[in-house]
């Protein structure tokens, strides 16, 4: 298509599929069960989180999930006993278990002690946090660590924002004492060169305003321009096929030349087209 004509496609199907009855079905219809913000971030960070294998199985098990927390995770999270924490024990989703569970709780635990939103554990360093919260590698070697989608001679004012979000995040998720080796795999960044789809979701869901009942816009500091399109299975098909995606392989750089390409279509929300790409792979199956 040309490039006015794919617009105009997309810009259809992003109506079509930006509305509340689409996410019936969707893994965000679980914080929309909740109104209170830190309640909506919590859940919504879990349902990203276990937004692994059919839409239907995630929705039940964060269900199950915070029933475990009598649907309160943000009093959860800060006020649990022993006991309490013993409901998780056996919570089960593919390769997510009790384990790393208990490691969520622990850091939500410890930042909402300290912070009244999550999005300030996406924010850099210099911005929000002591430098104690830094790993080694970002204090003394963030750089050679970035992606070559960053700007590195430029890290600290140009570089793409939500990669330098998403690195340090994981930097502080598991900046706990004795965090289990194996829940790491739970929380990608660009570092590992992960496409980072999950977290992605979580951040257009928190980030975006459009009124349209479906995203939360509840976070102000990171913009809509900002965001990196989540790149799943579907998304990567249908981008191929409409040509706005010619690397080969999967990583996190497609995942910054799909949203480059989109912010043509798009400059101030080149993410709202995520509902027209996953809409059109998983709904019509283009």
């Amino acid at each position: 298509m040309e490039f006015l004509e794919l617009k105009e496609f997309l810009d259809v199907k992003v109506d079509q599929y930006n509305r509340p009855n689409f996410i019936q079905n969707d893994p965000i219809c679980i914080p929309h069960q909740y109104t209170k913000k830190q309640d909506i971030e919590i859940a919504a960070f879990f349902a990203a989180i276990l937004a692994w294998g059919q839409r239907k199985t995630i929705i039940n098990k964060c269900i199950e999930l915070f029933e475990r927390m009598d649907n309160d995770p943000h009093n959860f999270m800060l006020h649990h006993g022993e006991d309490d924490l013993k409901r998780l024990l056996g919570f089960k989703h593919r390769t997510f278990n009790d384990t790393d569970l208990l490691y969520f709780v622990a850091f939500f635990n410890q930042h909402y002690q300290q912070f009244d939103s999550l999005e300030t554990a996406f924010l850099s360093p210099s911005d929000v946090f002591r430098t104690d919260f830094l790993t080694d590698e970002l204090q003394h070697g963030y750089t050679k660590y970035a992606s070559s989608s960053c700007m590195l001679s430029e890290l600290t004012q140009q570089e793409p924002k939500t990669e330098r979000s998403l690195n340090y995040f994981r930097s502080y998720f598991f900046s706990l004492p004795d965090y289990p080796r194996r829940t790491i795999k739970h929380v990608s960044s660009p570092m590992q060169k992960s496409t980072c789809k999950r977290l992605n979701m979580f951040l257009r869901w928190m980030v975006r305003k459009d009124n349209k009942g479906v995203d939360f816009g509840i976070w102000n500091t990171i913009k809509p321009s900002d965001l990196i399109c989540p790149c799943d299975v579907h998304v990567d098909r249908v981008a191929r096929k409409l040509g706005l995606i010619e690397r080969k392989q999967t990583d996190w750089r497609t995942a910054v030349e799909l949203t480059n390409e989109l912010l043509k279509f798009d400059p101030m929300d080149p993410v709202k087209y995520d509902f027209a790409l996953f809409g059109l792979g998983v709904e019509e199956k283009f």
